[in-house]
């Protein structure tokens, strides 16, 4: 029973995942508000309100939202699940490839650039065929596989004309030939809690896509490299997307900060909502423990 903490819970929209977190919620005693990001709103001089909570898990739908609402509770000192530092780094597909690089934990090929002729320049530098995906952006949405230099100015122009000035930064991406399949894993803390296979037909194996769920076994290679890519961005609660090179082994394709467990808490019969809220918890009591501290010091 944990009635001396009191947990908020950020969500856009009541879907399967936010269903579970509030049954493991109550299943383990805790006392929690629903906070729709719809309605709330921040008085940036005035904190009061959200003092209450010991800590806040952010389910955002929108980035952005979720991203602000962290940076404010942050600044007042709230703990939350994940932090804005985490948030900012798996948003940007760009932040994330740049902290995963900075410790050297294996990725595809990216290249950056910033206009449609430095973009072009770096696709056939890359060679064909390549991936052009948003900068920020989720469920496998505005993903083109670019075949050849047709395609690829093609697709830029189209960006250029018609996107907003996210889509006029390019992220560049080398097409990995997947056996039919990439690897969702799932971390909490530093523990790799379950994996599953997301299978499809289709290039793009996204589950929000069709692709279709399978257990996949936890390897020491693969727990290392999910354990290195969590930290690199910060830790907390992380879904990390994994795709096999026929050549490279393993590689983190990307790293999501609000994950889905739809597929993967049935398929692994793992319980995710109950070990987030755990995790949850813990952090909870680390802040009240750290409060405390800071109080006797002074």
């Amino acid at each position: 029973m944990h009635q001396r903490l009191r947990i908020g819970m950020l969500y856009s929209r009541v879907r399967v995942e936010e269903k579970w977190i509030f049954s493991a919620m109550e299943h383990r005693g805790v006392d929690y508000d629903r906070l729709d990001d719809r309605h709330i709103h921040f008085d940036l001089e005035n904190p009061h309100d959200w003092l209450q909570y010991d800590a806040v898990l952010e389910r955002s739908i929108s980035y952005a939202r979720g991203l602000y609402a962290l940076r404010i509770l942050n600044s007042w000192g709230i703990p939350t699940v994940n932090t804005v530092g985490v948030a900012e780094a798996c948003g940007d597909k760009i932040a994330t490839s740049t902290a995963l690089a900075k410790v050297g934990v294996p990725q595809p090929r990216t290249y950056t650039a910033f206009t449609p002729e430095a973009a072009l320049e770096a696709i056939e530098e890359l060679g064909y065929p390549v991936v052009l995906k948003p900068a920020v952006g989720s469920w496998g949405r505005l993903l083109s596989k670019i075949n050849d230099r047709d395609a690829a100015e093609t697709v830029l122009e189209h960006k250029t004309t018609l996107g907003s000035y996210q889509h006029s930064i390019f992220y560049i991406q080398e097409f990995i030939e997947k056996p039919g399949r990439d690897i969702r894993v799932f971390v909490v803390g530093n523990d790799v809690i379950t994996a599953i296979y997301r299978k499809s037909d289709h290039w793009i194996t996204n589950t929000a896509r069709g692709g279709e769920g399978e257990i996949c076994p936890i390897t020491p290679e693969l727990e290392d490299i999910c354990v290195r890519a969590a930290q690199a961005v910060g830790g907390g609660v992380l879904a990390i997307d994994i795709m096999e090179h026929p050549e490279r082994g393993f590689q983190v394709n990307e790293i999501n900060h609000t994950l889905e467990f739809h597929t993967a808490q049935p398929t692994s019969g793992v319980d995710i909502a109950g070990i987030i809220v755990d995790y949850v918890i813990k952090v909870a009591r680390e802040g009240k423990q750290t409060a405390a501290t800071e109080v006797e010091r002074s």
